[in-house]
């Protein structure tokens, strides 16, 4: 055997090693797509953002339900600037120092319209927060299954080129007894270059894959993938997608703003009547003069209402009517869409059913075929390698179909976030 040959066999033989056994030998746990998503989930801090998002419109829904805080003045009036009594605090009869207290009387439907629109915004932050956990859960599935089936793909390369390596030493035995040609051994080490090179392909699959994973998992990407779930059946129900997909977390964001748009409009049409403030005040003067209490109250004059505070209950009834048609076409495009995942989905399914049942065994048929003539001699090594390369394309081709089966049923699976995450402000 040559050298060159002896390097591009150990070469492939390193690549796929670190395909597929990297990251096992430390840590023996394998990884399945349930722990992925979870530890995803727990880990991300948009997750926690979005908590915290919550927990501030809660807590300023609590304060604008209160009064305004009240006002204290502290004041000098009267304070003479010339003449005989210039800047005395006592001798004129008119000065007086003054201390006063004012309230703003907001209506109570007012107050409770305000703690109503930060509620809303509350909804809204914890309906962004499915939305971050179920896209997080699908990326991270996603991820999970390239590299899963990157890995398979590997697999099946690493077995043909071990019929390779042993196809080489055939040629060159033959050769070398004079029964087989320079060119078969050629074509032999031809095709395990190839094998080297999909494989080096397939390392990278499962690297990008890897690094994907670790933006979500950290260290956890490392460990070595369990066995990938059925995608046989899945959710949602075709008759069921309308009224589910009613509830699906954009959906409720969009929604959310059209509740938020209605608290507003709401406080806009209560803004057309006008708060009260009143004030209590003590005035002290000199002690040859009697002290004196005032009383006042006070209230805006909405002079031009057609073009202030109706323009603004107009404007935030047409936001209104933004964001139920927003919605509205939203939840047309999510319907669309998911019936467009689901009828790939199934189409992935009769392909894959077509290749385990009739084109693998096929393959498999031809390549043993193509082996017992050749060693018969009624067939040429180059019928024997393109009988092995036309089978490594159809189990390449399956294990793709399936992959892309598996893809659209974790689309589909985590349209939903299916894993509740511990609030990061608790901890």
């Amino acid at each position: 055997m040559s050298s060159h040959f002896t390097r591009a066999a150990r070469a492939l033989g390193f690549i796929l090693l670190g395909t597929l056994c990297g990251g096992a030998l430390a840590i023996d746990a394998p990884l399945t797509l349930e722990e992925a998503t979870r530890l995803a989930v727990e880990r991300s801090r948009l997750v926690a953002a979005k908590e915290f998002a919550a927990q501030a419109s809660q807590s300023r829904a609590v304060a604008a339900g209160r009064l305004p805080d009240p006002v204290l003045t502290i004041g000098l009036d009267n304070l003479p600037i010339d003449g005989p009594d210039q800047f005395s605090t006592t001798r004129d009869f008119m000065t007086q120092r003054r201390i006063g207290l004012m309230q703003e009387l907001t209506a109570p439907a007012k107050r409770r319209l305000r703690a109503e629109r930060y509620e809303r915004e509350a909804d809204k932050a914890s309906a962004e927060k499915a939305v971050a956990m179920a896209d997080i859960e699908r990326a991270t599935a996603l991820a999970w299954f390239d590299r899963s089936y990157a890995e398979s793909m590997a697999g099946v390369v690493a077995e043909q080129a071990r019929e390779a390596e042993r196809e080489v030493e055939a040629a060159q035995a033959a050769y070398r007894a004079g029964r087989g040609s320079q060119a078969d051994i050629l074509s032999a080490r031809s095709a395990l270059v190839v094998l080297a090179d999909r494989a080096s392909e397939l390392g990278r699959r499962i690297d990008n894959a890897k690094l994907k994973l670790s933006r979500r998992l950290g260290d956890s990407a490392q460990r070595p993938l369990a066995a990938p779930p059925a995608s046989s059946a899945t959710a949602p129900d075709p008759h069921a997608i309308e009224s589910l997909l009613a509830q699906h977390p954009h959906i409720a964001v969009l929604a959310s703003r059209e509740a938020i748009g209605v608290a507003e409009a709401k406080l806009a049409q209560a803004d057309r009547k006008s708060d009260w403030s009143v004030e209590v005040a003590f005035q002290q003067r000199g002690a040859a003069y009697s002290n004196m209490l005032s009383v006042s109250a006070s209230v805006p004059l909405q002079w031009d209402q057609k073009n202030r505070q109706d323009r603004e209950l107009s404007a935030r009834l047409a936001e209104v009517e933004q964001a139920k048609a927003e919605r509205d076409d939203a939840l047309l495009d999510q319907l669309a869409e998911v019936r467009e995942m689901l009828n790939d989905w199934r189409t992935s399914r009769e392909r894959l059913a077509r290749y385990e049942g009739e084109l693998i065994p096929l393959a498999l048929s031809r390549t043993a075929a193509q082996t017992a003539a050749y060693r018969g001699g009624k067939a040429s090594l180059g019928d024997v390698l393109a009988a092995r390369s036309a089978e490594l394309s159809v189990r390449l081709e399956a294990l793709q179909a399936e992959a892309d089966a598996a893809q659209l049923w974790a689309k589909l699976h985590f349209i939903f976030p299916r894993h509740s995450a511990a609030s990061k402000a608790e901890q």
